[in-house]
């Protein structure tokens, strides 16, 4: 399932008397700048898990590309990961691992934790720019986000309940958490670097959006820069220090993370080239190659 949950602004449309209709409204295509990451990369939650944890558990990705998602509603759970250094959540919480990450859950029973664990995969895998974008690890209060906790009421309040649908409906709230929690990341600073903390740069983030939305063009870093109203220096400065790369390099991940998600939908590689902005399938599969190793043919095989 392809989510892509937008913040609205409306207004009514002048119709025939009688009649109302409402249409977005400028300023909200404008302002959004996540939908164009969403709407080309899915996002898909599996609850796996609810209930008391009493014990240990151990999470691996033994080659599975996926992160994992645990939300806390009451008790005390300890988190471990592979170094062996941990987290002690004492109060409702989720912890999130965007990208495949060996840990364990620990709790003893009368630590009482009530919990909602998932799995997260993404439509091009873990190596798309969207999981890229995120921190390793990602502990976030309820406390410190009403959003977040309103979402996290309705998912627990479904695990509770015994209702027909109940496990699509577990899915599609941790899919709407995951967003929340997306929008919670660029507003509260969270992430430092990436792809988030570039579209949350007044700035910066018109010319990525404007990458976003035409991958094919000839992007020069005059006219990023004209985008961003800066100057050529201070442009390819900002951009490295905030994204954590530079302009040219970020285009390059765009097009290959764009390029594997046509893939995947069953576009023919030369269709796919031009649609990402090169001439022909060699030039696609070249840099295709230096990105990951494999011709795009080769990455599809291996990815299905």
């Amino acid at each position: 399932m392809q989510v892509a949950v937008l913040p609205l602004t409306y207004h009514k449309a002048k119709l025939k008397p009688g009649v109302q209709s409402w249409v977005f409204s400028e300023q909200s295509r404008q302002v959004d700048k996540l939908s164009e990451v969403l709407s080309q990369f899915s996002i898909k939650a599996g609850v796996f898990y609810t209930g008391n944890l009493c014990g240990l558990s151990n999470f691996s990705p033994d080659g599975i590309e996926q992160g994992h998602l645990h939300l806390l509603q009451s008790g005390r759970i300890t988190v471990m990961d592979q170094h062996g250094q941990s987290i002690t959540l004492e109060e409702p919480s989720v912890l999130f691992f965007p990208i495949p990450t060996k840990h364990r859950l620990i709790a003893e029973e009368n630590d009482a934790a009530q919990l909602v664990c998932a799995s997260v995969r993404y439509g091009t895998g873990t190596s798309n720019p969207l999981a890229n974008a995120l921190p390793p690890i990602m502990v976030v209060k309820f406390s410190e986000s009403e959003s977040l906790r309103r979402v996290t009421d309705l998912l627990f309040a479904e695990a509770m309940a015994e209702d027909n649908g109940k496990l699509a409906m577990m899915d599609r709230l941790t899919e709407v958490f995951l967003i929340q929690l997306l929008r919670y990341a660029m507003q509260a600073g969270v992430v430092e670097t990436g792809m988030l903390s570039g579209l949350a740069h007044p700035q910066l983030s018109k010319a990525i959006k404007a990458i976003h939305e035409a991958p094919e063009q000839s992007w020069s870093l005059e006219s990023l820069a004209k985008l961003a109203s800066m100057s050529r220096s201070k442009f390819a400065e900002l951009f490295k220090e905030r994204v954590g790369q530079t302009a040219g390099d970020y285009i390059l991940e765009w097009r290959v993370a764009l390029a594997q998600n046509l893939l995947k939908k069953g576009k023919p590689v030369g269709v796919v080239a031009n649609e990402v902005g090169y001439e022909n399938a060699s030039a696609l599969a070249r840099v295709f190659r230096k990105k990951t190793g494999m011709s795009p043919k080769q990455w599809l095989t291996s990815a299905a």
